[in-house]
Order: structure tokens, then sequence, then C-alpha cells
């Protein structure tokens, strides 16, 4: 494989590879795309399933490389990781997406008109809400490790496995989280009666 800058880029390890796409090497991308476009698009299937959105997940990951190599941290996760942990993100994000739009058509084109009476709207609202500000408080951590396995679909050992963390951790931060967004809920509701 050729080399840039004195790298080989196929001997070069994943953080070399950052730092060369960081000073604009395009191949360096190549090779950090070949190393781990499989995986990303695996992880974009398991959440979106097979078809283009999952494709558009893989290509969108890797488009955050080029355009922002330095929010990559090798003290915080193996580039696989990271990968992965944007996959699933962006996974996440372009179901919700879809989900959102498909209710809009559906919606659009029902002969029977879905419960829009302004209590119900509230409703819906307020619980969304609710668990939007009670995922806030959460650490990263514990926000990371829900999304992944209520919103992404994942099982304990997989979400150990994208975040790179021990089985048991990731069942307490979850666990943990859980009752934190319980006990934020109920706060909330008991505040309002």
């Amino acid at each position: 494989m050729a080399k840039s800058a004195g790298v080989d880029r196929a001997a070069a390890c994943d953080e070399e590879l950052v730092g060369l796409v960081a000073s604009g090497s395009q191949e360096a991308l190549v090779e950090l795309y070949r190393r781990h476009a499989a995986h990303v698009h695996a992880v974009a299937l398991r959440v979106l399933g097979p078809g283009a959105l999952a494709e558009e997940v893989t290509q969108d990951v890797f488009l955050g490389v080029w355009r922002q190599p330095d929010r990559y941290d090798p003290s915080r996760a193996s580039m696989r990781g990271y990968l992965s942990m944007m996959a699933s993100r962006k996974a996440i994000d372009r179901l919700r997406s879809e989900v959102a739009r498909r209710r809009r058509e559906e919606a659009a084109t029902s002969a029977e008109p879905a419960d829009r009476s302004p209590v119900a709207e509230h409703d819906r609202v307020a619980a969304s809400l609710e668990v939007r500000d009670a995922l806030a408080t959460l650490s990263q951590e514990e926000r990371q490790a829900i999304e992944l396995a209520y919103f992404g679909g994942h099982s304990y050992r997989e979400v150990a496995l994208l975040l790179g963390q021990p089985e048991g951790t990731v069942k307490s931060r979850i666990r943990s989280g859980l009752s934190r967004i319980r006990q934020s809920i109920g706060s909330q509701v008991g505040e309002v009666r």
C-alpha cells in the first residue's frame, strides 16, 4: 500500500490514521473505512434493518470522521467502539426520524382522525418532555447505555461491546439511570398534583 507522510497506512494503528485524516489524507480515511465499515454497517443494520438507511448511516459515520477527526479520543474508546457509538446514535436518530415521518404520513392519509384533543396532545407532549428532561439529568455514561438498550434495541452484552465496557458496569449504569428517571418523573408528577 502507498505511503503518506512516511506512514504505511496498512500498518498504521487507527490513532495514527485519524491523525492523517486530520491532516487531510483521504487515503487514511479509505483505510479506516476498509477496516471498520463492515462493523459500522452491521451496527446500523441492527437498528434500522436492511436497506438504504443503514447504508446512509454508514456513510454519515465516516463523513463525520472526515469532517471532525479531532472528536475521536483514544483514551475514551477504541476506534471500533467510537465508530459503533456514532453508528448507533445516527441510526437511532434516523429511526426516530423515519418513525415520525411515517406517523405524519399515516395521520395525513388516515380516514380516522388521530386523537388530537387538546388534553390528549398535552399529555403526550408533557410525557415526552418529562422523559427528555429526566434523561438530561443522567451522566453521559448512563444516558448512552440507556439510549443504546432502549432506543437502539441492543442487549446488555451488545451495549457493553459497543461502549467497550464490562457487561456488569453497563447493567449497573442502566439500572441506576432508570431508577433516577423514575424518581425524576415521579417527583414531577408529584409536583403537579
